[in-house]
C-alpha cells in the first residue's frame, strides 16, 4: 500500500489550489493512502479525500516548532510520496522514496495551478483544482438552499482589507443581475462568509432585500459551503478562499482583484474570469502603502464594469 505526505498551506485560497497535484497523485497511486499537513483554516477541505488516512493540522508556533510537530509525527513511517509545497527544510529529512517540493516553480510559472502542475510534470495539461464533497455535505447544502429560484452567489470578504470592494458596489451589482433583465431574473442572492468575517458581510446583508437573501455567514464545514457553490448558478467575489472554491466546483466564477495579480490568482478554467479597473496591479499601490491600515484598494473597479465582465461570462458558459 503506498502512502503519500501532502504537505500544503496554512491559506484557504493556496490549498485549494493545490488540490490538483494532489488529485494527480491520487489517479497516479490508486489506492494510496493519503496524510495531510496544512493549516487549521483550510483543513476541512481535505475531509472527503478519497484515501485519507491521517489529518494534521498544524497551527504555526513561534521559533517554527510547528515544523518540529510535523515531522515527529510522520518522522516513523516510510513515505512512498513526500509533496512539500511551503518548502520546509524537516520535510527533506522524513525518510522517503520520492520527493516533491515547490522550490522556484511558483516563480517560474504564471498561474499559480500551472506552478503547481509542473511539479508533477502537468505544466502544459494541468490538473484542476478539485473539492471531494459527500453526501452528507451535498445534504446540508440542500436545507441551505432548497429548491427554487437560482442562487447568484456573493462573496464579499477577503483576508485583507485592501482587497475588498465596496459593500454597495456588491449590493448594486448583486441586485443588477437578478433584475428581470439580468442573467438570473427573478434569482436569489446568497452571501458567503465565515462566522469570524460576519462584521464584513454584514453591510452588504443589510442592503439587499430579505426576501430574496440568503445568508450563509457562519462556521458551516466547509465542503458544506462547496456545495452550496455548487447549487448556485454564479459567483462574484473578491480574490479569496471563496473565489477559488467556487471555480473548483465549476461554477462560473467571476473574481474581482485589484491588490493582487490576477496572472497568478485568477479562477481558475473556463468558466472562470477575473476583472480589474482601468488601474494596473502596479498603480493600484499608494505610494505609502501600509498592510494594516489601508483601506480598500479596489475604488477603481466600478459596478458597470463588473456587471460587463459578468455578463460577458454568464455568455460564455449559458
Amino acid at each position: 500500500m503506498k502512502r503519500i505526505l501532502f504537505i500544503t498551506s496554512n491559506r484557504l485560497g493556496d490549498a485549494v489550489l493545490s488540490t490538483g497535484v494532489l488529485a494527480h497523485l491520487l489517479e497516479r497511486y490508486p489506492g494510496a493512502r493519503i496524510t495531510v499537513v496544512c493549516g487549521p483554516v483550510p483543513a476541512g477541505l481535505f475531509a472527503g479525500v478519497p484515501g485519507l488516512e491521517r489529518m494534521i493540522e498544524m497551527p504555526k508556533r513561534k521559533h517554527s516548532l510547528h515544523w518540529w510537530d510535523m515531522w515527529r509525527g510522520c518522522v516513523l513511517t516510510l513515505w512512498d510520496v513526500v509533496v512539500d509545497l511551503r518548502n520546509a527544510p524537516l520535510s527533506y529529512a522524513l525518510p522517503s522514496l520520492r520527493q516533491i517540493h515547490l522550490g522556484k516553480a511558483n516563480k517560474k510559472y504564471t498561474h499559480r495551478v500551472v506552478a503547481l502542475a509542473s511539479l508533477v510534470d502537468r505544466a502544459d495539461n494541468p490538473p484542476a483544482p478539485q473539492l471531494w464533497t459527500g453526501p452528507e455535505h451535498e445534504a446540508q447544502a440542500s436545507e441551505l438552499i432548497v429548491d427554487g429560484p437560482p442562487v447568484l452567489a456573493v462573496g464579499p470578504t477577503a483576508n485583507w482589507i485592501g482587497k475588498t470592494w465596496a459593500p454597495e458596489r456588491f449590493a448594486e451589482l448583486a441586485l443588477r443581475l437578478v433584475s428581470d433583465d439580468g442573467i438570473l431574473p427573478g434569482g436569489r442572492i446568497a452571501v458567503i462568509a465565515h462566522r469570524s468575517e460576519a462584521e464584513m458581510a454584514r453591510p452588504v446583508l443589510q442592503a439587499l432585500p430579505k426576501g430574496r437573501t440568503l445568508n450563509l455567514v457562519g462556521e458551516t464545514a466547509l465542503l458544506s459551503i462547496a456545495a452550496c457553490l455548487q447549487r448556485s448558478r454564479f459567483y462574484i467575489g473578491n480574490d479569496s478562499g471563496l473565489m477559488h472554491m467556487a471555480a473548483a466546483v465549476g461554477t462560473p466564477t467571476l473574481g474581482l482583484f485589484g491588490p493582487s495579480r490576477e496572472e497568478h490568482y485568477a479562477p481558475w478554467g473556463q468558466n472562470g474570469r477575473a476583472v480589474r479597473g482601468e488601474k494596473s496591479y502596479d498603480e493600484v499601490f499608494p505610494d505609502d502603502y501600509d498592510y494594516r491600515n489601508t483601506p480598500s484598494l479596489m475604488g477603481n473597479l466600478s459596478v458597470d464594469q463588473a456587471e460587463r465582465a459578468a455578463r460577458d461570462l454568464w455568455s460564455q458558459v449559458s
